[in-house]
C-alpha cells in the first residue's frame, strides 16, 4: 500500500473512533440527566450547564421552565444565591411540536 493510502485508513479510523468517543460521552450525559431525572434530583445551574455543556448563564437566562431533549426543566427554588433546577423526561414530542 501506498503512503497516501495507509494515511488515509489511519485518518478514517482516528475518524471514526472519535465519533465512537463522543457518543459514547453522548450517551453518558443522557444516562446521568436520566438518573437525575429519575431520582427526582435538583441540581445547581452551574452542575446543569456543565450536564449540558454550555455556560450558566445560558441555563439561568432561559426562564422559568423549558426543554432539553427529552427533559423539561423546571426552575425549583433558590437556596441562597444558588437556583436549583430538576429534570422530568418526556416521552415523544413536545405538545406544540405535534402536527
Amino acid at each position: 500500500m501506498s503512503e497516501t493510502l495507509l494515511n488515509t485508513h489511519s485518518d478514517e479510523a482516528l475518524s471514526r473512533e472519535s465519533r465512537m468517543g463522543q457518543l459514547r460521552l453522548l450517551l453518558e450525559t443522557l444516562h446521568t440527566a436520566d438518573a437525575v431525572a429519575n431520582q427526582g434530583y435538583f441540581i445547581t445551574s452551574a452542575e446543569l450547564a456543565a450536564l449540558m455543556d454550555v455556560n450558566a448563564s445560558a441555563v439561568t437566562s432561559r426562564g422559568e421552565t423549558w426543554a432539553w431533549r427529552n427533559w423539561i426543566v423546571s426552575r425549583v427554588r433558590r437556596e441562597g444565591n444558588q437556583i436549583l433546577w430538576q429534570l422530568e423526561r418526556i416521552d415523544g414530542p413536545l405538545p406544540d411540536e405535534e402536527a
